[in-house]
């Protein structure tokens, strides 16, 4: 009941969400043509997903102001995953794709995997989207120009375009130059939110009075029919690994993307969003868009913006701008077959070139190696990759990044009680003391890697004589069996020459777990002090047993 009065239609910000709709909707027709022309496919395909993504993307999202619609990062990954298969089979295949992708992000959400998002680094991140914006400019550089290139990367063929400038179609080139001009020069003023369509409608209209054909035209890559699309369902034939490969990516992607831009757009009521309802939208703004014959879609960070500037209020906002999408569809098809495609190419590498953050790049090259090769490294695999390899780098580099960050931040410290039931803290010694009690704290993750280095950093007990160890685990409710078996070494180590571990601050729950490993039992050679109310207490009284096995274990001196 919850959900359907969040989709309800709020009568006192219903007119501001049909004024915010229409804008919205407008630049949606560049946008959505933009994409389309990115993959290789007709224009229409994104006008179709700019109306069903927005729509039902719209109606289930938990962030209200998200419009779920076409994305340049998604569209690259589609464009990629589909370089492959032949130009009549496209389309029928970027039907399957974007279903496929939707039906990921659905179980995506079910699964409750929301929260992983944050594994992925912003370093990655970063060089992602940056080898993304790279790749469009390059890619988009034949279609600026009207030059025909050749080569398998988007680098080649702007390498290609830039040797053989005789290639080069001037007529192309004013249009396209001429719409990155009124990008440019509209950007600043109160016509920016129109200023992707102006760019369309200028160059096309001089080019029309001026009589250039040479210029291709959104007609000349298929029909543009009049209306909204019939459902379709997918032909299963064309199902390959690279296409599934391929949604994944897409999938990816649209879902990282998505939790940035819901992040950035909170919602007015000052309800909380929720990753795993909005993963669902996402979905399901996927499987409407695949069957009406549209691309896939995401959270859009541009139109979203644009929505939040409009003055939307509620979802009703990006659902309304999915209706007038429909009625310019309607009305306005054969207007968008005449469109110039350097014009689109111009919107894609604007749009690009703007989305890049060069100080925010600086930034990360100077924190640090570990964010140089992640950026780098994500960068490159972007540019040189196909981009479903290029995520799958992405994500497996932010891994181990976080990782190996877990195993090298660890930190071993000594305390030493004071006067009033104070400690003071300072670096644990290489080795132990015989006969004396050592408390030890832990700083980082215990899991895995990090247990591991907690075993090279603790000090060694060999060639001491009955030395006692208190390590401290207060705050820690889980470890793995890596940390049980390194405990469980240790332990022994220090019997081998007469000492003993103890654990203190012990969780209760851990306790248990501890008990069940048949290892740390509270038996010798360990023993185990569960964590108390009052912090510290279970340290003293670990430390008191310690100092008085140090005790008991002391030579006597001679004449005793």
């Amino acid at each position: 009941m919850g959900i359907l009065r969040s989709v309800r239609p709020e009568r006192r910000s219903l007119r501001a969400d049909v004024v915010a709709g229409l804008p919205g909707a407008i630049s949606s027709v560049p946008n959505g043509m933009a994409s389309a022309a990115l993959i290789g496919v007709n224009p229409i395909h994104g006008l179709y997903a700019s109306f069903a993504g927005p729509v039902a993307g719209g109606l289930a999202t938990s962030s209200q102001l998200m419009v779920v619609t076409t994305t340049t990062a998604g569209a690259l990954a589609a464009g990629s995953a589909l370089e492959g298969v032949d130009a009549a089979d496209r389309p029928q295949a970027l039907l399957l794709l974007t279903i496929i992708a939707g039906v990921v992000m659905i179980l995506a959400g079910v699964a409750r995997l929301g929260r992983y998002t944050r594994f992925v680094s912003h370093s990655v991140m970063t060089g992602f989207l940056t080898g993304i914006s790279v790749n469009i400019v390059l890619s988009q550089l034949p279609g600026l120009t009207g030059a025909d290139a050749t080569g398998e990367l988007a680098l080649t063929k702007a390498v290609d375009v830039v040797f053989h400038p005789t290639r080069i179609d001037v007529a192309s080139l004013l249009a396209g130059v001429g719409a990155l001009g009124i990008l440019i020069g509209l950007s600043r003023t109160r016509l920016a939110a129109v200023s992707a369509l102006i760019a369309l409608v200028v160059p096309t209209v001089g080019l029309a009075v001026a009589g250039a054909g040479t210029v291709t035209r959104v007609k000349d890559t298929g029909e543009i029919p009049r209306g909204v699309p019939t459902p379709q369902l997918p032909d299963l034939s064309q199902l390959s690994f690279p296409l599934v490969t391929g949604a994944l990516a897409v999938a990816a992607i649209v879902l990282v993307q998505g939790s940035g831009v819901a992040e950035a757009a909170p919602n007015r009521d000052g309800t909380a969003s929720n990753a795993n309802r909005d993963f669902v939208a996402q979905g399901i703004g996927n499987l409407a868009a695949g069957f009406f014959r549209g691309q896939p879609v995401g959270g859009s960070v541009g139109q979203t913006a644009l929505n939040q500037t409009v003055g939307g209020r509620t979802r009703w906002a990006a659902i309304l701008s999915g209706l007038w999408m429909i009625a310019i569809l309607v009305a306005c098809a054969g207007v968008i077959g005449l469109v110039a495609l350097p014009t689109l190419a111009a919107i894609l590498v604007y749009a690009a070139v703007k989305s890049l953050k060069p100080g925010e790049l600086a930034t990360i090259l100077r924190t640090g190696p570990t964010s140089q090769i992640a950026v780098v490294t994500t960068f490159c695999a972007t540019l040189f990759l196909p981009v479903s390899a290029a995520v799958g780098i992405g994500v497996s580099l932010s891994l181990l990044l976080q990782l190996n960050q877990e195993a090298m931040d660890l930190k071993i410290v000594q305390l030493t009680p004071i006067n009033g039931g104070r400690w003071t803290e300072q670096p644990a010694p290489a080795s132990l003391p015989s006969h004396q009690a050592t408390v030890l704290d832990v700083y980082g993750s215990l899991l895995y890697a990090g247990s591991r280095t907690l075993r090279v950093k603790l000090p060694d007990p060999a060639g001491t004589e009955a030395p006692t160890v208190v390590l401290r685990l207060r705050g820690r409710t889980a470890v793995g069996a890596t940390f049980v078996k390194i405990v469980d070494d240790y332990a022994a180590a220090l019997e081998t020459v007469g000492g003993r571990l103890y654990l203190s601050g012990v969780d209760p729950t851990l306790a248990e777990l501890l008990r069940r490993t048949d290892r740390p039992d509270g038996s010798d050679p360990i023993g185990v002090y569960e964590a108390t109310e009052l912090v510290g207490e279970s340290t003293e009284q670990a430390l008191r047993e310690a100092e008085a096995w140090a005790v008991r274990h002391r030579p006597e001196s001679p004449g005793q």
